[in-house]
């Protein structure tokens, strides 16, 4: 047999054969995509990370309190002073270990918006009959009065992880501790008005510092991908234990002309949302083929 007869009988087999020689071409290269399977591990993530949070705060006027030397309970809480809600900023620092727990420092200020309440009896002095501060050229000085605050606290927190593919992220649980200091805030807006300006201000301002706790519970979220979505939300309770700073005070509405020696608790409720960004690592995977 000549080799152009056997060419010619090979290309008459594959003619009548064609469709199964692609049929069975085609399952080759199908059947070991379709059951193959991946599986890809996780590990933690140990890192430094650094958030910027925002959020808002409000004082609790059941819970907190202000009590005399004698022990007599008497005004001039936060909730008293200050009328809510607070806006809340601040900078978050913490390092994640592996096995997710948190070391953490964060540095806050909250302040109102002209939310001094009974101000004209708090500076009885200061106010004519018009219930006005007059400024140097006889006009309204327009001053706003509001709240300030600054915190500082380290703490260590805690995440419950329950999403193998993403351990890094679940409730997170959080207690802190530091020190804090509150004040009322004088913005002249349209004249000078030197009866309110430095350092009489300081008469009517009831700065106020000493120990603050707080405990958060909330949901912190990591990508695995590293990317910008890496946040928590959280639910705060603060306690603050303060006392004043000035040696003397002028507040007709609480009754001082002189040292407060009152003794203040202040319950503080607070919403916050923080955006943060891992500084170094990054998710390290594991990949099983079968």
């Amino acid at each position: 047999v000549s080799s152009q007869e056997i060419a010619f009988r090979f290309f008459l087999i594959m003619k009548r054969n064609s469709f199964i020689i692609f049929l069975v071409a085609g399952l080759l290269g199908f059947l070991p995509q379709s059951y193959s399977q991946e599986i890809s591990h996780v590990d933690p993530l140990a890192c430094p990370i650094i958030g910027v949070n925002f959020g808002i705060m409000a004082p609790s006027a059941a819970l907190s309190k202000a009590v005399t030397p004698e022990g007599l309970r008497v005004g001039g809480t936060m909730a008293d002073m200050y009328l809510p809600p607070y806006l809340n900023f601040g900078v978050d620092f913490a390092y994640k270990y592996k096995n997710n727990w948190l070391l953490t420092l964060d540095g806050n200020i909250f302040f109102g918006s002209d939310n001094l309440d009974h101000r004209v009896e708090r500076m009885s002095d200061l106010y004519t009959l018009d219930s006005i501060i007059p400024g140097t050229n006889g006009m309204d000085a327009v001053v706003t009065c509001y709240n300030r605050g600054f915190s500082l606290k380290a703490g260590v927190g805690k995440i419950f992880n329950f999403n193998d593919k993403n351990p890094n992220s679940g409730l997170l649980a959080k207690v802190s501790g530091g020190w804090m200091m509150n004040q009322t805030i004088f913005m002249i807006n349209e004249v000078n008005a030197p009866q309110i300006d430095k350092p009489y201000n300081r008469l009517y301002d009831h700065q106020r510092s000493g120990f603050m706790l707080t405990e958060s519970l909330g949901y912190m979220f990591m990508s695995n991908h590293r990317t910008l979505v890496n946040m928590y939300v959280a639910f705060e309770v603060s306690q603050s234990w303060t006392r004043s700073t000035r040696d003397y005070i002028i507040d007709d509405y609480m009754g001082l002309r002189g040292p407060d020696k009152n003794k203040y608790f202040d319950l503080l409720y607070s919403l916050k949302v923080c955006w943060m960004f891992p500084l170094t690592g990054k998710p390290v995977y594991d990949y099983y083929y079968f």
